[in-house]
């Protein structure tokens, strides 16, 4: 983790004047010539942020998911702090801070909009100390979401009641987290919210769209089996996407349907086929691949066969952020 704090961008400052520093960052940039708020108005940060950086982050990914947290506050300005645990074994007994901020133009010539950054790399032994300096670094009176990133172990997560309860929303990826995560017994449940579910939103809306036109009768209506084939990719897309669909249709009609996820192709790693099979001749299937963007229908629920051509993609890590979050 030294080396996560050393990769991502920022000035060092001390734990004690972090406020002092963010605030000296924007004058020596504006000193500079660089772009930087006229005055805190100027700002108008919108949401506290919280990314938490679990022992399983690589430097490398570490940047990435930082990128994604400044993509994601050029829609919404944020403060964001990130924080960067210390393995047992590391010998370090210090928190250590850096600060950055960037600005950036909005929708119109005088909309500019900016997002500060707090980096904290901390020893587990410190961890009594963090939720009151996170506290801190935290902007008063704006709600705040906390993304939980590549964590160990559910119960771990848990010691951070300040965070897990405060938290308008609790982010976690099932792609990446433990097994246990969605089912964990978090402080608050309804808080926690699946990045995975919420990067689907593209692909639940298109096939949404096109069943919305055929009355659940038909649907439903005979239907024995839901099967779902999948990429190496996106293994947990496939499971999260299955249970999307069996949650809409799968309790409806006379007859309990079986919902089951194929071996995944070799061939196909970004790809998802789905079938429906029924015990008259009714059918419906949908393939996608979101490496190509392209997707086929095939439907015949007794009216004439339908083929309809789409496209199919996930969310940016950024958007899936913001649906997570806000919806």
């Amino acid at each position: 983790m030294p080396a996560i704090f050393n990769s991502l961008p920022g000035i060092e400052v001390p734990v004690g004047s972090i406020s002092k520093s963010l605030s000296k960052m924007w004058a020596d940039t504006a000193a500079s010539g660089g772009p930087a708020p006229a005055s805190d108005d100027t700002k108008a940060t919108q949401v506290n942020f919280v990314l938490h950086l679990g022992l399983n982050t690589t430097s490398e990914d570490a940047v990435a998911q930082f990128q994604t947290a400044v993509r994601f506050s050029h829609r919404y300005p944020s403060r964001v702090v990130v924080l960067c645990p210390l393995r047992d074994d590391t010998g370090v007994t210090d928190i250590r801070a850096k600060v950055y901020g960037e600005c950036f133009l909005g929708k119109s010539k005088g909309d500019t909009r900016c997002c500060e950054f707090v980096i904290l790399s901390y020893p587990l032994s410190a961890r009594e100390f963090l939720e009151s300096q996170v506290s801190i670094c935290l902007s008063t009176d704006l709600p705040l979401y906390y993304w939980a990133h590549r964590f160990t172990e559910s119960v771990k997560l848990a010691d951070y009641r300040y965070l897990l309860t405060r938290a308008r929303r609790v982010l976690l990826d099932s792609a990446i987290a433990p097994a246990d995560a969605l089912t964990f017994a978090w402080p608050r449940p309804e808080a926690v919210r699946d990045l995975v579910y919420a990067r689907l939103l593209p692909v639940r809306q298109s096939l949404g769209q096109f069943l919305s036109r055929y009355p659940m009768p038909a649907l439903s209506g005979g239907l024995k089996t839901v099967s779902l084939a999948h990429g190496g990719a996106l293994t947990a897309e496939a499971r999260v996407l299955l249970s999307w669909l069996q949650d809409r249709i799968g309790q409806c009609g006379e007859n309990r349907a079986e919902f089951k996820l194929n071996a995944p192709p070799d061939s196909a790693p970004t790809a998802l086929s789905l079938a429906f099979t029924y015990a008259d001749s009714k059918s419906f299937s949908w393939n996608g691949d979101v490496s190509t963007g392209a997707a086929v229908f095939f439907a015949d629920f007794g009216t004439g066969r339908t083929e309809l051509h789409a496209a199919v993609s996930l969310l940016p890590p950024e958007n899936a952020l913001s649906e997570a979050m806000f919806f």
